[in-house]
């Protein structure tokens, strides 16, 4: 079987190949980028690919024995202002996901592992949150993640096999996005504000979970489910951030505020296209929201590995390497006890 990486030169995708192919598989990368990956010169191979793109999915050359992965995706950052959403966020995650899917179905492959987001959700109903939260996304990102769940329930019933992963916010070797404004904060032993007490839990979900997700996926046969990802008791984001900053040896102190100002405040600053955070950040930065990963243990034995406060103190680290000039450290070893 070969196993086709659609932006597998992304976060996600390039811990996925090479555990792929440790296993003896045949691996192609289908992506725009190419980066200095070691798995490239051994056992891994790259395609230029463009999922905007029909012809260049094409030129992939999917066959029917091939096992699929999509983890193409415009992220949230960088922030984008208000008007240029839709058409920054649609075009990769909605449409590169139909020209992929139809260019499946042209080929007979009938088997995709394919990535959305807790996003899809919007405001806390209940919690914590199991797969059948009702959907209700507050933003473009949201929106063009669960579209690309309503096309593979079309698919589904057609006869394809769609596994949809929902994860909560991915970290990782490679990526800080947002918490790099935090992190600057913390080392210029500035104030921390949170939007609301911070007595509300906070939870990611490593970039490691998700590659091992993605390969229990397809050892399971692929079943036409959807799964929550994200950490176990994540702690509060009080004690999250407290960590952090007595970890670090900062002054800082955390700033509690009153969480619906914050978000009128940030609500006009995103209307006057001035955007610090993005609507689907800090709107439920206050809430609750948790999500229910059992149901990837019972289906696929998935169970993730890694802590929220281990995985935060590690993006630290890499920021501080980084910083200083220094190697980043690996974070492989920070598995959950």
């Amino acid at each position: 079987m070969r196993h086709i990486i659609f932006g597998g030169d992304g976060f996600v995708g390039r811990h996925l190949a090479p555990k792929l192919a440790a296993e003896g598989e045949e691996v192609v990368v289908a992506d725009i980028a190419k980066s200095p990956l070691p798995h490239y010169a051994a056992a891994v191979r790259h395609v230029p690919c463009d999922v905007t793109d029909k012809a260049s999915i094409a030129a992939v050359g999917i066959s029917g024995e091939d096992m699929v992965y999509n983890l193409s995706a415009k992220m949230l950052s960088p922030i984008q202002v208000r008007a240029k959403r839709h058409d920054f966020f649609f075009p990769v995650n909605y449409y590169g996901t139909e020209n992929i899917i139809a260019a499946m179905d042209s080929a007979g492959a009938p088997e995709l592992v394919h990535f959305t987001t807790d996003m899809i959700y919007g405001h806390t109903v209940t919690t914590p949150m199991t797969e059948d939260h009702p959907v209700a996304p507050l933003g473009e990102y949201g929106l063009s993640k669960w579209k690309t769940e309503e096309l593979a329930a079309d698919w589904r019933k057609r006869g394809m096999d769609i596994t949809l992963f929902r994860p909560r916010l991915i970290i990782g070797p490679g990526r800080l996005g947002i918490l790099e404004k935090l992190f600057k904060l913390i080392d210029a032993n500035l104030p921390v504000p949170m939007i609301g007490s911070g007595k509300n839990p906070y939870q990611f979900i490593s970039v490691f979970d998700c590659a091992e997700a993605a390969r229990l996926a397809w050892k399971a046969g692929v079943p036409n489910e959807a799964y929550n990802l994200g950490s176990l008791k994540p702690p509060p984001v009080r004690k999250l951030l407290g960590d952090l900053i007595k970890h670090a040896g900062s002054k800082s102190v955390l700033v509690p505020t009153p969480g619906w100002a914050v978000k009128r405040t940030l609500d006009l600053l995103d209307r006057m296209n001035k955007p610090l955070m993005d609507p689907e950040q800090y709107l439920i930065a206050d809430e609750e929201c948790v999500l229910d990963v059992s149901k990837g243990g019972r289906d696929l034995g998935w169970v993730p590995q890694f802590r929220d406060e281990d995985m935060l103190i590690a993006a630290y680290s890499e920021y501080r390497a980084k910083k200083n000039g220094r190697p980043v450290p690996s974070a492989e070893h920070l598995a959950a006890e």
